[in-house]
């Protein structure tokens, strides 16, 4: 089907669409209507991308499904996937569903919240499919209007100051990107993201107010993408708008926030960083190795110290995403396919946390650790599946969460053995914040009376974690399901990288 990836990308848009025309009142029986609609049309989204992933040709390196044609004001509309961006999209469509199925204790607007998210599918999709720079800038920007009103509107009590200071750091960083933008358009003469994966931009030094720039217009390009993706990742230090958003988020938003929103960052520095700009990328290593390293250490600190549930997983995504800035700046194939399966896996295992605090919050309303104890007694089930998804989130052998941290290491140990040996400091960290939420919600005595009648997993919430049960499980045995897929891709890049270095590093020396 030559038009599947917009069907996939605008079939949420359309529930939507439907569900603000056609679906009325805000009775009991309109709220229920409202939630199976978002889920029929997010279960059907996810079906229609199995399609995609099984049509689609790992050997073939280049971007495939790809439409093209034009939208407003004559702008090019162009959509494909590679190897790298179409697990991305289907890490997207798996997880809506659990979003949605998330959601069945909302009752205050219901089908305005399930709006909100169906648009935000819609826009999540769109960035990872986008080959034109101006459609990818407006579903990357988009995205950021239905996650202020999430969480905004269906937020805690702090809710007003969260959404207001994630738009905020997020729009100021983007608009250095727009610039950026408009100074690759002039000088490449076009907005096709495969035509300027071939353009050599410019990378001669440059002085700019007294100050010698290495890697010259690359660098600066680089800066400017740079300061959109670090905040949306987030890197440290522009990572404090993360900690408010996800406490005060509903649960579903923190499952989108941490499982998908943050990994566009990731995907943008795969997608335009490396491989249109690698003096620039280059020149910045150390940089981004420094910071990384920084932020796996301070955060995983700072996330000891948390007393608020979310707040300690927040500050543990920030750590985990120092990862996946160490792999992808490595610049070898052990490094990028680490970053990659990095954000996949920590889609699934944080995406599964916060649901796991959630499931505890609605019934005791309450995510201070120092509110539980001795849930093991009351919920075994439950106690099972946290204790599988902190040993993802620790990186135990078997889950998930080993083969991206392992990769990372062994690519960033073949560039720098310190920045290696730090980083796995911050592994030895996280099995000490993880373990003891773990041991101090879990274990000991069941000694407060509010929660000895605490009931254990529905049969609803044991089906939401099922899938993610089964993928941390299955990805940690078999990695190869997503190596295989992304692995030539990884190694065009690559080699696509070095190329340009190289020939980057002859024209200098013969100027």
């Amino acid at each position: 089907m030559n038009s599947l990836l917009s069907l996939i990308t605008f079939l949420p848009l359309i529930g939507a669409v439907v569900l603000l025309v056609f679906l009325k009142g805000e009775d009991e029986m309109a709220q229920r209507n409202a939630k199976l609609l978002a889920l029929f049309t997010t279960a059907a989204t996810f079906i229609l991308s199995l399609f995609v992933l099984l049509g689609f040709d790992p050997t073939d390196t280049g971007f495939q499904f790809v439409e093209e044609g034009a939208w407003l004001g004559g702008l090019t509309y162009k959509m494909g996937v590679d190897g790298i961006s179409v697990l991305f999209v289907m890490l997207t469509t798996f997880l809506m569903p659990i979003v949605i199925g998330a959601s069945w204790h909302v009752t205050s607007r219901v089908k305005e919240y399930m709006v909100a998210f169906l648009v935000l599918e819609t826009l999540m999709i769109g960035v990872f499919c986008a080959l034109d720079l101006i459609l990818f800038y407006v579903f990357f920007e988009a995205g950021l209007i239905p996650m202020f009103l999430i969480i905004g509107i269906w937020g805690g009590k702090d809710r007003i100051y969260a959404s207001f200071k994630f738009f905020l750091y997020t729009l100021l960083g983007s608009v250095l990107m727009l610039v950026a933008m408009i100074a690759m358009y002039y000088q490449a003469g076009t907005t096709d993201i495969p035509t300027l994966l071939t353009h050599q931009f410019d990378s001669e030094t440059m002085h700019v107010l007294g100050f010698t720039i290495a890697g010259g217009a690359q660098t600066l390009m680089f800066l400017a993408f740079f300061a959109s993706f670090a905040v949306k990742m987030p890197m440290w230090p522009v990572h404090t708008w993360l900690p408010d958003a996800h406490v005060q988020a509903p649960t579903a938003g923190s499952v989108v926030l941490a499982a998908i929103l943050l990994k566009m960052g990731g995907y943008g520095f795969l997608r335009f960083s490396l491989p249109m700009f690698p003096v620039g990328s280059e020149v910045m290593q150390d940089f981004i190795f420094t910071i990384s390293v920084i932020a796996i250490v301070y955060t995983s600190l700072v996330a000891i110290m948390q007393e608020d549930m979310k707040k300690l997983i927040a500050y543990s995504s920030v750590a985990h995403m120092g990862f996946v800035t160490m792999g992808i700046f490595a610049f070898n194939q052990q490094g990028l396919d680490g970053a990659i399966f990095q954000m996949l896996s920590h889609g699934f295992v944080s995406g599964a946390l916060f649901l796991i605090v959630g499931v505890i919050y609605d019934r005791m309303h309450t995510r201070e650790i120092a509110a539980y104890g001795g849930l093991v007694i009351r919920m075994p089930v439950y106690a099972l599946i946290f204790l599988l998804f902190t040993m993802g989130n620790v990186g135990l052998p078997g889950t998930s969460g080993f083969v991206g941290e392992f990769l990372t290491l062994s690519g960033v140990f073949q560039v720098s053995t310190w920045v290696a040996f730090f980083a796995a400091f911050g592994v030895i960290l996280s099995a000490c914040y993880a373990l003891w939420l773990y041991r101090k919600v879990m274990f000991g005595d069941l000694i407060k009376e509010s929660l000895k009648t605490i009931a254990d997993l529905s049969g609803r919430e044991k089906l939401l974690f099922a899938p993610l049960v089964a993928a941390t499980l299955l990805l940690g045995i078999y990695p190869s399901l997503i190596l295989d897929v992304i692995g030539p891709s990884v190694t065009a890049l690559v080699h696509h990288t070095d190329s340009a270095l190289a020939a980057a590093a002859t024209t200098l020396a013969q100027n």
